[in-house]
């Protein structure tokens, strides 16, 4: 008799796709109470168990969501009860309890309970959910009889290996996201509802309007922020520098001063008038360093390199690359989109890779260059990140006839992989250093050698840096040609870009690869921040821009005294996910880190209540000061 499996995904896309791949698209496909939800059932015979009926579905994310129970609404007690109070689970949605009713109903017939979600710990989380229905079902299915397939890519081959041997749901991952899930939910209610209480009746907005706080969004904000305070506040100060040239076989050439630039204009004309009575019109040529340069080929994609990328090179917002990504990879197209490794597993058949790619017409004869010729093939680099959840985002199998967006990502991911096999671009680089009595004054040029993987990588070049230089010896006095003072003023910070935005997250551990994007879309659904061009024609990029509401969240917390506390700042955040990993690792547990971070949120909320004032006050000077600006 054949055993009976049960698999569940994360998505329906990926139950279809496992199913067939595992079916050789030989299944059976039945409808659900959800419309968007399939069971695929087909026989397919694993080693460990024979011969299998297996029947594949699937959740849409999370079943499960916490909440607050009956009695802790609106008024009906204090704020700060809420980061102590009882909290309970219930269905996210009406979706969710109709799939959560499949799953119990598939469990009772069940022999195995595989998991298919995705590699990370928010997938390890959702399995534990559907562990939790399918134990509705059946008494048998826990945590140490639970299996869980490990896979980052839609490839027959790849597949079967993961259903071959599979593993056991990591029960600190769980714990993490469940430590995360609870802080998130209490610190959000808790300070959502003061800020709106408070705040409702200055507000602009409706009355429905929610004022919400949340621990990645705050911090986010307070990016933004940030930089439109660094802009308001600017105040441009004037500097002087010296320039000379000089000149060598009838051609002038410029040589850029070792002090940049003074903010000291008499001491700057002090230093020339010096230079000129001690030395005249000559420099001395004190040094030429000549040395091989070398461009390193890219690391492997990560889910942030690809959204900062896709943002500056096709002005996708970070959401959109994502949306596109996970298209691309449900299709088959590509590796899982959300990762944070930057390091190719040491066994990875890079060639098999490659060779998919060359059928291609724009970038198929490169990567038959790269298979046939082994001087120009190299292991790709590694990186300092890994999460070992997913390998780095690559392509697996050729995509010929996208379009639009769909096309835009999936060349940059093909590119970039196939730059990642390529050797380092070499150069040779010069620099002349000159002396000019007490000042020294330099150029540099590059000559490039061997183009390599720029050859692949079109988005970038290193062609612009090279410029001839003149031909000098060490001691050589040469005649200058021009020196004369220049000046200039101090720039404007520029509005802060997405990309931009992204980075600083990624830089202080604000959200994760999957989330950073969400992070960005909530505060502009919140009315925090706004999108806008800044400049014109081809130029204009777009930005963000705080609006009076979200400026005035940012500038208030600034001047409420939380002691070594902020809200706006990514300390908490990032030092609550430093213990969400020592969780993962064993080194904390769940209670430990609740209890240390939800007395951080009890004495924050403390002051913040008592000082509300502040709060109010700076909503009321960020409007006085956009109307006074229109």
């Amino acid at each position: 008799m054949a055993v009976k499996v049960l698999c569940v995904a994360e998505k329906n896309k990926i139950s279809k796709g496992v199913a067939e791949l595992l079916s050789n698209k030989h299944f059976q496909t039945k409808d659900t109470r959800n419309k968007y939800v399939k069971n695929y059932t087909f026989r397919c015979k694993l080693p460990q168990w024979g011969d299998c009926d297996i029947t594949m579905t699937a959740v849409a994310g999370h079943i499960l969501e916490k909440d607050l129970p009956k009695g802790y609404g609106w008024n009906d007690v204090r704020n700060v009860d809420l980061l102590s109070c009882p909290l309970i689970d219930r269905f996210s949605s009406k979706d969710s309890e109709k799939i959560a009713s499949n799953i119990k109903d598939l469990a009772k017939e069940a022999d195995i309970l595989m998991i298919w979600t995705d590699c990370d710990r928010e997938g390890e989380y959702i399995g534990y959910e559907i562990m939790v229905q399918a134990q509705a079902g059946n008494g048998r299915f826990n945590l140490d009889t639970t299996y869980r397939a490990k896979f980052s890519h839609l490839e027959r081959n790849h597949i079967y290996a993961a259903a071959c041997n599979p593993i056991r749901l990591d029960k600190n991952a769980i714990q993490a996201v469940s430590t995360r899930i609870e802080i998130d939910l209490r610190s959000g209610f808790c300070f959502t509802r003061l800020l709106t209480t408070s705040l409702k009746s200055y507000l602009q907005n409706d009355d429905k309007s929610l004022v919400s706080y949340g621990s990645c969004q705050f911090p986010t904000l307070g990016f933004v922020v940030d930089r439109a305070k660094r802009m308001k506040y600017f105040k441009s100060e004037e500097y002087w520098g010296i320039n000379i040239s000089i000149r060598k076989d009838r051609k002038k050439y410029p040589f850029s001063w070792s002090r940049n630039r003074l903010f000291d204009r008499l001491l700057t004309i002090s230093i020339y008038q010096n230079c000129i009575e001690n030395q005249g019109d000559n420099v001395v040529v004190t040094k030429v360093d000549n040395k091989p340069t070398t461009r390193y080929a890219p690391l492997p994609l990560t889910t942030v390199e690809l959204q900062k990328d896709c943002s500056k090179y096709f002005k996708l917002s970070a959401k959109d690359t994502l949306n596109v990504a996970e298209g691309l990879y449900t299709k088959g197209f590509i590796s899982y989109p959300r990762t944070e490794t930057d390091s190719f597993p040491s066994k990875m058949d890079f060639k098999e890779y490659i060779g998919k790619q060359t059928q291609s017409s724009e970038w198929g004869d490169y990567a038959k260059m790269l298979i046939d010729d082994p001087s120009k093939f190299r292991i790709p680099r590694r990186g300092k990140n890994n999460d070992e959840a997913h390998p780095p985002i690559h392509p697996v199998s050729y995509a010929g006839s996208l379009t639009g967006r769909e096309k835009q990502v999936y060349e940059y991911i093909v590119r970039r992989f196939l730059a990642c096999c390529s050797l380092d671009a070499k150069g040779a680089s010069t620099t002349i250093t000159v002396r000019w009595s007490t000042e020294y004054f330099s150029t540099t040029g590059t000559v490039v050698l061997e183009t390599n993987f720029y050859d692949i990588f079109k988005y970038a070049n290193w062609t612009s840096s090279s410029k001839s230089l003149p031909v000098l010896a060490v001691g050589e006095q040469v005649p200058i040609a021009d020196a004369k003072i220049t000046s200039g003023k101090t720039s404007k910070p520029q509005p802060l870009t997405e990309t931009e935005l992204i980075a600083l997250m990624d830089k202080n551990g604000i959200g994760t690869d999957a989330t950073i994007a969400e992070h960005i879309e909530k505060i502009i659904q919140r009315q925090y921040v706004i999108k806008e061009k800044d400049g014109h024609g081809r130029g204009a990029k777009e930005c963000l821009f705080p609006t009076p509401l979200g400026y005035a969240l940012v500038d208030g917390f600034s001047k409420i005294d939380l002691q070594d506390i902020s809200l706006t700042k990514p300390f908490l955040r990032k030092d609550m996910e430093s213990d969400l990993s020592a969780i993962c690792d064993g080194r904390k547990t769940k209670q430990e880190v609740l209890q240390e971070t939800l007395k951080i949120y009890k004495d924050a909320y403390s002051i913040t209540e008592d000082q509300m004032p502040l709060l109010i006050r700076a909503y009321r000077d960020s409007i006085r000061h956009v109307q006074s600006q229109t």
